[in-house]
């Protein structure tokens, strides 16, 4: 495949996006920005609004990869379960699409790491340069 060469970078690419978008659902939550319309219930803000905005936050800049993306993976489970899950089984009836995806990316996230691009990348690459280095 052409773009098969690129994989690690998309990757990267797709770790960010989707922690850039994630981070907004929190950011709505905790600050009203962008605006929601509808006030949020308290517990959504104080439990769901930090996991979402610095977990989000976490796996867009590749810090701490695999636990925010772990942490998020299992809230988004239970975000699935608490608000769409009752109503309808199927994700295209109750409009559970987004959590449903957000889930398993999360997971897929957790499972591979940050990859290139990433502060847990730099971090280990600077780990094994002092490792590798002989002193004079």
């Amino acid at each position: 495949m052409f773009l098969s060469k690129y994989e690690t970078q998309i990757y990267a690419l797709l770790r960010v996006a989707v922690g850039f978008l994630f981070l907004w659902h929190g950011s709505q939550k905790l600050f009203d920005f962008p605006s929601a319309g509808m006030n949020m219930p308290v517990f959504l803000v104080s439990t769901a609004g930090p996991i979402e905005f610095f977990g989000g936050l976490l796996i867009m800049i590749g810090l701490w990869t695999r636990w925010a993306a772990f942490i998020t993976s299992g809230q988004m489970a239970v975000a699935y379960w608490m608000a769409h899950g009752t109503g309808a089984l199927l994700p295209i009836v109750n409009h559970g699409e987004l959590a449903v995806l957000y889930c398993f990316l999360f997971l897929f996230i957790s499972a591979r790491g940050s990859g290139v691009f990433s502060i847990d990348n730099f971090q280990e690459q600077r780990k094994k340069n002092r490792l590798v280095r002989k002193p004079e």
